[in-house]
């Protein structure tokens, strides 16, 4: 019997299904008989008349199951399912009979369906407010916890970062080092080389799907680059670790410098392949909603086609195309399989791409990796990680949100 819950959900999921049909079908047939619809005189059509009778069963048929579930954990047996299952039938099709009475011309059964999708809407809306405002709250909670041990200049401007710290007092290496300064160096640098490789490969595949690509060719190379997209990050972590990061040390080595396997520039130029697709998508949409006869007008006075896309349209499409690009920034700055593979995780304060680094995400997954105690504040600068994070992504996608709707040509 452990599976029975799943057993009444679908019985439910039967009986709503089933109400709407019968009272569908109920009120067709007495629409028929007056004439029908309107101008009969009937205020709703008969798929409200099924809805209204769906949803009613559907919420009194979770009520009852949600009643099993509280009263299922004290009481067990056979004889109590049965009850359960009798209940449940029992109500769906005492709802059925009472709403079947219901389908009468001046039933407004359209206005009370609109009116429960409106409310499960305000609903779902909540609850995604609801789930934001809970992971703030846990960060904002548990980074206070961390700033309680470590202060908060030392974690913002110390230039070490070693938090293995002792689970007990008694043991060597009881404090660590919270200094996140090359945690940030290295993820603005990762950062860089990605958006050094995707911004202007995706803004050069954008300009040529949009001005100058043959309707054909844009219909097959457009769902090809977008593929990129789809493809999984560790697959792209297993490319960089196996083939990008070789080939960048054996080409270094033929030079005379030494360049390891894991290195940010290995891990950005991967990245940045990943990205392209983000900016030529979002950046072709913006170009393509210039309206045609700016550029009708520009090529009448004289200006060649090229003269036209640089002058006029991206012009035009530029407060579009840096929203793209702040976008795509926040998802190199949010990215973590391929850093993990291919950029190793050693904190180094650098500037040099051919080294290995870290990033902030990286260092969130090690701290909470394995058996941790949620009291030490190795563990809690994830946390404090995470809201820095959080902090400059928001303010990334504010920044980019302001600029568009600032910036943004209006057109007729």
């Amino acid at each position: 019997m452990s599976n029975f819950p799943v057993y009444i959900l679908a019985l439910l999921a039967v009986c709503t299904v089933a109400g709407f049909f019968v009272n569908r079908n109920l009120a067709r047939t007495r629409l028929t008989a007056v004439g029908g619809g309107i101008k009969g005189g009937w205020h709703s059509q008969a798929n409200y008349h099924g809805l209204f009778t769906a949803w009613l069963v559907g919420l009194g048929g979770f009520a009852v199951f949600i009643a099993g579930l509280f009263l299922r954990a004290e009481t067990s047996g056979m004889s109590f399912h049965l009850g359960w299952l009798v209940a449940l039938i029992v109500l769906a099709i005492s709802v059925v009979l009472l709403c079947s009475k219901r389908i009468t011309a001046d039933f407004r059964a359209r206005t009370h369906v609109e009116r429960f999708i409106q409310a499960m809407l305000i609903g779902l809306s909540f609850i995604a407010v609801l789930t934001t405002f809970g992971i703030v709250m846990s960060l904002a909670f548990e980074s206070w916890r961390f700033f309680e041990q470590v202060p908060l200049n030392e974690f913002l401007f110390g230039l070490q970062w070693s938090p293995q710290t002792a689970l007990r007092a008694d043991q060597a290496g009881s404090s660590g080092a919270f200094g996140a300064v090359p945690i940030f160096a290295g993820t603005f640098l990762i950062m860089l080389v990605a958006m050094a490789v995707a911004g202007p490969i995706g803004l050069m595949v954008a300009i040529y799907l949009a001005e100058y690509a043959h309707p054909t060719t844009r219909k097959i190379v457009k769902p090809l680059i977008e593929i990129l997209a789809g493809i999984p990050t560790v697959v792209y972590g297993f490319f960089a670790l196996l083939t990008v990061g070789p080939t960048i040390r054996t080409f270094a080595e033929s030079l005379g410098f030494a360049v390891p396997t894991q290195s940010a520039i290995a891990a950005g130029v991967v990245m940045g392949i990943m990205i392209v697709p983000l900016i030529s998508s979002l950046s072709d949409d913006v170009i393509s909603a210039v309206p045609q006869s700016l550029r009708d007008g520009s090529l009448a006075l004289g200006a060649t086609k090229s003269e036209t896309m640089k002058q006029v349209i991206f012009a035009g499409a530029l407060p579009g195309i840096i929203g793209a690009f702040l976008l795509a920034i926040s998802r190199a700055i949010g990215e973590t399989m391929i850093v993990v593979m291919a950029a190793g995780r050693a904190a180094n304060l650098t500037g040099n791409p051919f080294e290995a680094v870290t990033t902030v995400t990286v260092q969130i997954v090690a701290l909470l990796t394995g058996d941790q105690e949620f009291d030490s504040a190795k563990t809690l600068a994830a946390f404090a990680l995470g809201l820095v994070l959080f902090v400059i992504t928001l303010l990334l996608n504010v920044i980019a949100l302001t600029i568009v709707r600032r910036y943004r040509e209006q057109y007729d």
